[in-house]
């Protein structure tokens, strides 16, 4: 074996855009191409819009205005304005910005200095625009480069910080902003700051009463149990309910962030929710009788906190200061000293809610006896079949630099599992095979999960028996023909999740894996399509007559073209669910007994459909011939 050389020549330094270009993970968590929530497109944008917030925060500016459009974002506030002088510096200047100085900024998003450097670097052309007391400076960069430098200018604008920016292709490959994330990610601010407008695309964005707002926006108030219990204190605010689903849902804020892993915040909240509770009603309640279909926010305003990572998702603070009191003990009196005795003030929601735990109590001893026989079905499973194809590292490695990119593909039938798996990157990526078409279990009771050798063997793959927070891949998508039985197997499927456990789509966790439709190639070159646009630009590409392969099925993608697939290019579709859509009318249409306002849709929809595939099948003969 040669040996490898080390020498000075080896030793390298790089410039601040050239290493956040090489490691932008290190700066914004994981890429994507902005099917999930958390991907780098949606963190450029709260990097830049976080400093807006702050200036808010601050006093200055009760406006932000966003607009989206074929890829390019603009983010224009109405703060005091980047001092003119240092425009260029605080975008291009590793550790430079105005958060250092803790008086200006007590309680501030930001404060590394990183975040728009990070835009700018990962980004086609970032422009920063300033106007400051009748002055405006502004400058334009080119993947971190500075092309234009423009001298100080006269403006009658409102004062305030204009950016523009593209992220770019090359890193953030096949990207899109499904604006479905971005109207929350907006809505999120909106609710941390109350009476502050966001535009987004010209659609106003407005919250009056903080987190009670968002609960209200994010659940049905005909299955709630008890009205939202909403309460405010210096530097932290809760709202709290219950609902009628399975599952908890819980939103936590530090400073303006939406921390979507929680951290030391959230751990503590839900702690002192069960003591609180757990004393009022003088009772030792189970914890997940308490915590089953819960709803709660909350959210705090921390001195100079301390985040597990670059983009802010989990908070890792254990005090509300440097050297101040513990976080835990100053969450924990706080909701001591208003929950207990909002309840003594209301005893109709106090009553409420003690029933609430009650159902969730008699449902969990209902089905201890089914849990322990699934659990013992599950076990023998393991050892006689095959059905789950593990990866290496895990959702729940969280010190593991993939542990984001975890995944298991959920597939029907041999063939398509089989191809998967050959093809697979086996450090993150599982395979679990179905086999026939899962049970539509709209309706029924969680129970059935447990009776269900598929759905039981299904959630012990998942791990999400107990609590979602063990789940085992950050991923699941669901990988099934693109045919009638294969979409009916992906209806079934969201169906069990949204039933069962709805926190996996409420959190982003669920996918539809996209695969090519259509192979055109010739002697030279092969063109995967997705849709008939595509595979009409394809032919048009390589010209002649290119032969054109019609995929039925997963089964018939060898595994070394599915590699591709599944690969750094994978195409998935999040499953999302919008805020108007209720969970219950949107089963109840779709899986429940047929009503005359479907089957009416399914047949105005089916004409539609059959005179598009007489269409496409007549031009792809003609094409192929």
């Amino acid at each position: 074996m040669a040996e490898v050389q080390y020498g000075e020549d080896n030793i390298r330094t790089l410039d601040w855009k050239e290493h956040i270009r090489i490691r932008p993970g290190m700066y914004i968590g994981k890429l994507g191409d902005g099917s999930s929530a958390d991907d780098g497109i949606y963190v450029l944008l709260k990097e830049v819009i976080d400093n807006s917030i702050d200036e808010h925060m601050m006093g200055f500016g009760k406006q932000i205005d966003v607009d989206i459009k074929d890829g390019v974002v603009r983010v224009r506030d109405y703060g005091r304005g980047i001092p003119l002088g240092k425009v260029i510096d605080c975008v291009s200047k590793i550790n430079t910005g105005g958060k250092y100085d803790s008086k200006a900024f007590q309680k501030s998003v930001g404060l590394n200095g990183v975040g728009t450097k990070a835009v700018n670097a990962l980004s086609t052309t970032f422009t920063v625009l300033s106007i400051r007391d009748g002055q405006q400076k502004k400058a334009v960069f080119q993947s971190g480069e500075l092309i234009e430098d423009v001298p100080l200018e006269f403006s009658n604008e409102k004062n305030g910080t204009i950016i523009e920016f593209t992220p770019d292709k090359t890193i953030f490959k096949n990207y899109k902003f499904i604006m479905d994330f971005v109207e929350d990610q907006m809505k999120y601010y909106a609710y941390l700051n109350a009476g502050l407008i966001i535009n987004l695309n010209k659609n106003r964005i407005f919250s009056k009463n903080g987190l009670q707002d968002l609960l209200e926006d994010k659940t049905d108030a005909n299955l709630l149990k008890y009205p939202i219990i909403h309460l405010k204190g210096e530097d932290i605010e809760m709202a709290l309910t219950h609902g009628n689903e399975y599952g908890e849902d819980y939103y936590s804020f530090v400073n303006g962030q939406y921390t979507i892993q929680g951290g030391t915040h959230l751990t503590a909240f839900r702690e002192a929710i069960i003591k609180t509770l757990r004393e009022f009603y003088n009772k030792n309640f189970d914890t997940s009788d308490i915590r089953q279909a819960i709803i709660a926010a909350v959210a705090i305003r921390v001195q100079e906190p301390v985040f597990e990572s670059q983009t802010k998702t989990k908070l890792g603070s254990t005090n509300m200061s440097p050297d101040g009191e513990s976080l835990r003990t100053f969450i924990h009196n706080f909701v001591k000293e208003n929950l207990d005795p909002y309840l003594h003030k209301n005893p109709d929601t106090a009553e409420a809610l003690l029933k609430r735990i009650q159902q969730s109590e008699r449902e969990r001893k209902d089905m201890a006896g089914v849990r322990k026989i699934a659990k013992e079905r599950a076990k023998k499973a393991s050892i006689h079949n095959r059905k789950l194809r593990d990866c290496r590292v895990t959702f729940t490695d969280e010190k593991h630099p993939r542990h984001l990119e975890t995944t298991l593909f959920i597939t029907e039938g041999d063939s398509a599992s089989g191809s998967i798996t050959k093809s697979r990157d086996v450090e993150t990526q599982a395979v679990f095979s179905l086999r026939g078409k899962p049970l539509n279990s709209y309706g029924l009771t969680k129970k059935i999960v447990y009776q269900n050798e598929e759905f039981n063997l299904l959630q012990h793959a998942l791990n999400i028996e107990e609590d979602i927070d063990d789940l085992r891949y950050n991923r699941i998508v669901i990988a099934t023909d693109a045919d009638v039985d294969g979409m009916h197997i992906r209806l079934l499927l969201m169906t069990f999740f949204l039933q069962f456990f709805p926190d996996v789509v409420r959190k982003g966790h669920l996918y539809i894996l996209e695969t090519p439709l259509f192979r055109v190639r010739n002697k030279k070159e092969t063109i995967y399509c997705y849709s008939e646009e595509e595979k009409k630009a394809a032919i048009d590409k390589l010209k002649g007559k290119p032969e054109i392969t019609r995929f039925k099925g997963l089964g018939e993608i060898s595994p070394d073209e599915f590699g591709g697939f599944i690969g750094e290019d994978i195409r998935l579709s999040p499953v999302v669910m919008r805020k108007d859509v209720k969970i219950e009318e949107l089963l109840s249409y779709y899986m429940g007994t047929n009503t005359t306002e479907r089957q009416e849709f399914i047949i105005e929809n089916l004409r539609v459909e059959k005179d598009e595939v007489d269409k496409d099948a007549i031009e792809e003969e003609a094409l192929v011939s």
